[in-house]
């Protein structure tokens, strides 16, 4: 009985089409054979830079005899959890009813019509203590099918009305004030491991978006000045800190996912593009802040890694590079990255996953824009338009709509989600802020407005404190908080939710968990509000803020999950500088200007270097910040405003406050 993950997207799926497992890839089609031949399913959801996904497959899915026992007793379907999110926080948010500790390989067992009733994550292929075998819990699993089936049905239909109840939770709320994104901060600098850095103990992730909060609740006006600095100097010390670690290849540039260990030491060798985007983004932000050169570094690295290591030919960049590698004629992990530049040439590298992921490129695409202008580089510019063509051109359809992933320039069937169009949009903007060509923002807006979708983006109360959150509920993983539904969210992929988790009833309407990257919410909120501040359309920034409103008693109490959130809260939460700079459409000169040498170090609110003829064809399209800017003089001008009231243009890089 062959396997039909022959064709699949996914090199994670192709890497079982050899399995004498009977697989299915995620479609209505399996579930229609379990409910004929009356079995349960089993759902086994992992990603191809997984170590113990390819533990358990080597171990348990390529055994003939597990297999036929799966095949004879299961219909069994691989997902791949990048190509397929909603599918995974719909099960994960499942799973936590009977398992804790979350993580990936995901197995859950369901009834045919998609409800689960039994998760685990890994299974040994032989019994350990207080571990069960692979074989062992698929007996059970069969047993309570067979013999318990009343009470298996009844447990699966109280987890899918527990989680129902659970999505209706939590609709509307306020955002939150100053005092109250403080006591986030000052909770997270309560977290602080203090001999080696980051949060809490083991396993140590890098926690991108919680710094990204504290690196930029020190610039906010409002916050209690102790706080801010505090929080600032926690996120610069972790920076250099987890520069210097084991956490980062010295060779080639890029971070490693976590590590095992406290103090950085044994790393999960797989490096995701959505980590090393987000870090270069924080590394870039610490050199603007501070001038260090060890800042400067480490961002330079991560962003040739960006573009050496993970960029594939069409300009898209890879989701990962696997931790396994084949060295000195043996696959193993990690091996290879404790060889020097020179060794490493005689070895294959680690597998990419070349599947280009829209959300993660965007996430890319926005770093390493904004690195270009920071660092007056031009070629990492490029690389960010580059990849911002390969999205337009590939992935965003005649009608508007989004294609989630390809790979080698076949798309995939997978529904775009909503972090597709919100990082992809924010990507996009920020390559027109640094290229100066309005095409990107105008293309960003169409994304946008789709997500609006013509549908009231509703009213949010004035910001106001919360009550203080309780420590104990601090938890880094909230794969398992239920959604906005009631009332709801402003924002919806426009092609709506996964049609098998819907037809099934299981679908989460919109999936506001965080941890290691931004939701799909706050991302099209951040995309939103920056086109607020390019257009002065306040529907942009209403909507923005009713999005983060509706997450803001979930991120206060668990503040380590939901930084990025609480990161644009504080945005939202006070004035907003915007500065543009037009220079003439012809330089007097090839001497740099010293007005835009000065604003390249500027690290808060929208910053925008245009030519003359670029603010005109912005200001033509709608987007009002730009209209009546002019290089005056033909002289390089820079125009400060703080929500569209502006100061005099000035000139002189002295007259030109820094922030």
């Amino acid at each position: 009985m062959s396997n039909r993950l022959f064709d699949a997207i996914s090199p994670y799926l192709r890497s079982h089409a050899d399995n004498p497992v009977a697989w299915y890839g995620w479609g209505v089609e399996p579930f229609v054979e379990a409910r004929l031949r009356d079995v349960p399913v089993l759902v086994s959801i992992g990603y191809s830079t997984c170590h113990w996904c390819h533990v358990m497959a080597r171990e348990s899915f390529s055994d003939p005899e597990l297999a036929d026992y799966l095949n004879r007793h299961f219909v069994s379907i691989k997902v791949d959890r990048e190509e397929h999110p909603e599918v995974d926080a719909s099960y994960l948010a499942a799973a936590g009813a009977f398992v804790s500790g979350l993580g990936w390989p995901l197995n859950v067992f369901v009834t045919p019509d998609g409800q689960a009733f039994y998760a685990g994550t890994y299974f040994p292929p032989l019994p350990l203590p207080g571990h069960p075998s692979f074989r062992q819990v698929l007996e059970a699993v069969t047993d309570a099918w067979t013999t318990r089936r009343a009470e298996v049905t009844e447990s699966a239909s109280l987890v899918a009305e527990a989680l129902a109840a659970a999505a209706q939770q939590g609709a509307g709320g306020s955002l939150p004030g100053p005092a109250a994104l403080d006591r986030a901060a000052a909770e997270l600098v309560a977290l602080e491991d203090p001999r080696f850095g980051g949060f809490g103990d083991a396993p140590k992730f890098p926690a991108a978006p919680a710094l990204g909060f504290l690196l930029g609740r020190a610039g906010t006006e409002a916050g209690a000045e102790a706080v801010s600095t505090e929080a600032r100097a926690l996120a610069l010390r972790t920076l250099k800190r987890l520069g210097a670690s084991p956490l980062r290849d010295p060779v080639e540039g890029g971070f490693f996912r976590y590590a095992v260990n406290r103090d950085w030491s044994d790393p999960h060798y797989e490096r995701m593009l959505y980590d090393n985007a987000q870090l270069l983004d924080l590394y870039t932000q610490a050199w603007q802040l501070t001038g260090e050169r060890w800042a400067r570094t480490v961002a330079e690295g991560v962003a040739g890694f960006l573009t050496t290591v993970l960029r594939l030919p069409g300009g898209g960049f890879a989701s990962a590079q696997d931790s396994e590698s084949t060295v000195a004629g043996r696959r193993v992990e990690g091996v290879y990255y404790t060889l020097d530049e020179d060794a490493r040439r005689q070895e294959e590298p680690p597998a990419l996953d070349e599947k280009v992921l829209t959300g993660w490129n965007g996430l890319a695409i926005a770093a390493l824009a904004r690195a270009g202008f920071a660092f007056a580089d031009p070629e990492l510019t490029a690389a960010a338009a580059l990849a911002a063509d390969h999205l337009l051109d590939l992935h965003l359809r005649r009608d508007g709509s989004l294609v989630r992933a390809s790979i080698a320039g076949r798309t995939s069937a997978a529904q775009a989600t909503l972090e597709d169009f919100g990082m992809s949009a924010l990507g996009l903007l920020e390559v027109a802020l640094a290229t100066g060509e309005v095409r990107y923002a105008a293309a960003a807006r169409r994304l946008i407005d789709g997500t609006l979708g013509g549908t009231d983006a509703g009213t949010v109360s004035p910001a106001a404190d919360t009550p203080d959150a309780d420590a104990d509920a601090l938890d880094a993983d909230a794969a398992t908080a239920a959604p906005d539904t009631a009332g709801g969210m402003p924002f919806r992929a426009p092609d709506g939710p996964d049609p098998v988790l819907a037809g099934q009833g299981l679908a989460l309407d919109v999936d506001p968990s965080e941890g290691a990257y931004p939701s799909g919410i706050t991302a099209t909120a951040e995309a939103a509000n920056l086109l607020y501040l390019l257009t002065a359309d306040d529907r942009y920034r209403t909507a923005a803020a009713a999005a983060m409103a509706g997450l803001a008693e979930r991120a206060l109490e668990r503040p380590l999950a939901f930084g990025a959130a609480l990161r644009l809260s504080s945005v939202l939460a006070g004035p907003v500088e915007q500065l543009v700079v037009v220079g003439p459409d012809v330089a007097a000169s090839g001497t740099p200007s010293a007005l835009i040498d000065a604003v390249r170090r500027r690290r808060s609110g929208l910053v925008a270097s245009v030519t003359a003829g670029q603010a005109q064809a912005f200001a033509d399209a709608g987007f009002e910040l730009f209209r009546d800017r002019v290089a005056r003089e033909d002289r390089p001008t820079a125009y400060l405003c703080r929500d569209f009231a502006c100061r005099l243009p000035v000139t002189d890089p002295a007259d030109l406050p820094l922030v």
